[in-house]
């Protein structure tokens, strides 16, 4: 069985950490399928070496102008595909769509009219797809109104991460039993911490997001920065030892020098592997964030956090953690900043706190195993018009 793995990859660190944790899923349950991704469109420091070192087939597709020229490999006698592990995508048999969050208008219509096409095509080919836990909306372009109606009645699975994506789906397709909710599903995937990091030292994670500067209002946008620098200036002042952590590119470590140089030079921690951002953040003591998948990271470690957001999907994951208030107003006083910081520098309320996110990280991850339970029963049917077998489980384990 060919399974591809679609939208995660190396374009972000919270793509990378979806990417990691479909991979290794299926290479527990299910070790003999071939797991596939095509060519990243984005420029990266090492788009084919990381799927190199992940044992990634290739799929054979090539992009011109938005166009895809990809089934042009089919002249290409198979033996030689073999010879260089690539794929065509006429012999996937599974998609599984990671994208996190891309169907939107907040993007444009395009990435979903995309999807669209790309559904129908795998529809007529009897390839199974699947939309993995992810934000969605909202949809009130037209154009994208009509893209969700197709790739929704070609898709076999949709999971949306929480009601606000559920109900942008289902306000324009209704309710149907193949679109369930689940949280995001990289909070089952273990993180790493590195040998360097010295958490005595580093203890507030302050994780800036460039997202904040470009996808919010004009008053946002300006207030953003100033906002990171009186959080930082208050954690010092309690003698917390922030520090800034990196989880993204150039913009956010710009964010980053600026920020830290204008509080007297807390530490900038530049980390390039995702598992080991993950294993940063749970080992702080707490952080202030903008940065969805590190604030993902730090939840579902028990790491009480604070955040900032630009879109829909930050206040759903606090309300999935039972913690509203850690979402924060960029504008608000320094009489209440300093409150809510407590929840981090406070030995006692971060104790409670911490308790807390734990059971909710708990029920999550029950929610993230069951839905892999549902993907595994669409991977264990049989494929129409298809000599490949399914994959088959043996009790939750597919063989």
């Amino acid at each position: 069985m060919n399974i591809e793995i679609r939208k995660a990859g190396f374009v972000n660190k919270g793509a990378e950490l979806m990417l990691h944790a479909v991979v290794q899923q299926l290479r527990r349950n299910c070790p003999n399928a071939r797991l596939v991704m095509e060519p990243s469109r984005e420029t990266g420091p090492y788009p084919y070496r990381g799927r190199a070192e992940l044992g990634l087939y290739q799929k054979a597709w090539l992009w011109r102008k938005n166009i895809p020229f990809g089934d042009l490999a089919a002249f290409v006698p198979s033996r030689l595909r073999e010879m260089y592990g690539v794929v065509l995508d006429s012999e996937i048999d599974v998609v599984l769509d990671a994208a996190g969050f891309a169907y939107t208008d907040q993007w444009g219509a395009e990435l979903s009219e995309e999807l669209a096409r790309a559904s129908r095509r795998w529809k007529k080919r009897g390839t199974k797809v699947i939309l993995m836990p992810q934000a969605f909306g909202p949809f009130r372009d037209d154009r994208s109104k009509a893209a969700v109606k197709e790739f929704v009645g070609n898709c076999d699975l949709i999971f949306a991460r929480e009601p606000v994506s559920y109900k942008y789906l289902t306000d324009i397709v209704g309710e149907q039993d193949k679109i369930k909710m689940c949280p995001d599903f990289t909070n089952l995937l273990e993180g790493t911490v590195p040998d360097y990091f010295d958490p005595a030292t580093h203890q507030i994670a302050i994780v800036p997001n460039y997202r904040m500067m470009d996808k919010t209002s004009e008053a946002v946008a300006k207030g953003y920065v100033p906002f990171l620098k009186r959080a930082a200036k208050m954690l010092l002042d309690k003698g917390a030892r922030p520090f800034m952590l990196v989880h993204e590119g150039e913009d956010d470590l710009n964010l980053a020098r600026e920020v830290s140089q204008a509080v007297g030079g807390i530490p900038v921690v530049i980390e390039a592997n995702p598992l080991a951002i993950k294993g940063i953040l749970g080992a702080c003591r707490g952080t202030v964030g903008s940065r969805f998948h590190g604030l993902v990271s730090a939840l579902s470690q028990g790491v009480p956090s604070l955040a900032t957001g630009w879109s829909h999907k930050y206040q759903m994951l606090f309300a999935d953690y039972g913690f509203e208030p850690g979402i924060l107003d960029i504008s608000m006083s320094d009489e209440e900043l300093n409150y809510v910081l407590e929840y981090l520098t406070d030995k006692q309320r971060s104790q409670e706190l911490s308790v807390r996110l734990m059971l909710r990280s708990d029920a999550l991850k029950k929610q993230s195993q069951a839905m892999w339970s549902d993907v595994y029963k669409i991977l264990s049917a049989p494929i129409a018009g298809r000599q490949t077998a399914p994959v088959k489980p043996a009790g939750p384990v597919c063989s």
